[in-house]
């Protein structure tokens, strides 16, 4: 897993990897220091209803998927899992001195939950399918962008509405061709950090792809931001 490799050898870190969105809770963050968050907000019951809900299938031209037997009809409809008990504990854990990294696509929760949402600062956009685009530093002052040079991914570009003060904007994501998404033109806002209650909230954009994970750049970004969110 791209994270643990980068905080956990980076930074001597032990990480406690959990997938279980019910397991997000006030109890279970009480003992830790930090929680990083990298999904969005709906989970699938019923499966996927086809191949180009999946960005990075599409994107790569891939054939459309086949089966004969046809397979077995499923309710397409997603989840949207956060419960407001979660989200409190969110916003309680961050108030109290925890840090809380968001990753990507934890944009995609904030519709569903306001105290997520105040916590994260954002509310998603959407985004196009996976291109390419540049992430420009736009704050070199900041302990999490010290050392850290613009880079290039191939990524699913997230778009976000940002809704905290501008001075706390670090990054953004543009693509270089001039290419638009939703009228909202080549360029988003693509990462932050403030102080939240006794605690701190980073949020970086990046994030949908491996090859992302483990672009050198992006490392620093997660390595500096994670001591960052503990106090450092």
């Amino acid at each position: 897993m791209g994270l643990g490799r980068t905080l956990g050898q980076g930074l001597g870190l032990d990480i406690d990897f959990c997938d279980e969105v019910r397991k997000l809770t006030a109890a279970a963050l009480k003992p830790n220091r930090l929680l990083i968050i990298l999904r969005d907000g709906m989970t699938w019951p019923g499966g996927y209803p086809n191949e180009i809900t999946n960005a990075a299938y599409v994107a790569t031209g891939q054939p459309r998927l086949v089966s004969e037997p046809p397979l077995p009809a499923n309710d397409p409809k997603p989840h949207y899992w956060i419960t407001p008990e979660q989200g409190r504990a969110v916003r309680d854990f961050a108030q109290a001195g925890g840090g809380v990294l968001f990753l990507h696509n934890v944009t995609y929760i904030s519709p569903h939950n306001e105290d997520f949402r105040d916590v994260l600062g954002a509310v998603t956009e959407g985004h196009p399918p996976i291109r390419t685009f540049r992430v420009r530093v736009t704050n070199r002052e900041h302990p999490i962008t010290k050392g850290v040079s613009d880079f290039t991914v191939t990524d699913e570009q997230h778009y976000v509405r940002y809704q905290k003060d501008a001075r706390h904007l670090l990054l953004e994501s543009v693509n270089e061709h001039g290419l638009d998404y939703k009228g909202l033109g080549p360029r988003s806002a693509a990462g932050w950090a403030y102080p939240y209650g006794k605690g701190r909230a980073c949020y970086l954009a990046p994030g949908h792809l491996l090859t992302v994970l483990w672009n050198p750049e992006y490392e620093k970004l997660l390595r500096n931001a994670a001591t960052w969110l503990m106090g450092g």
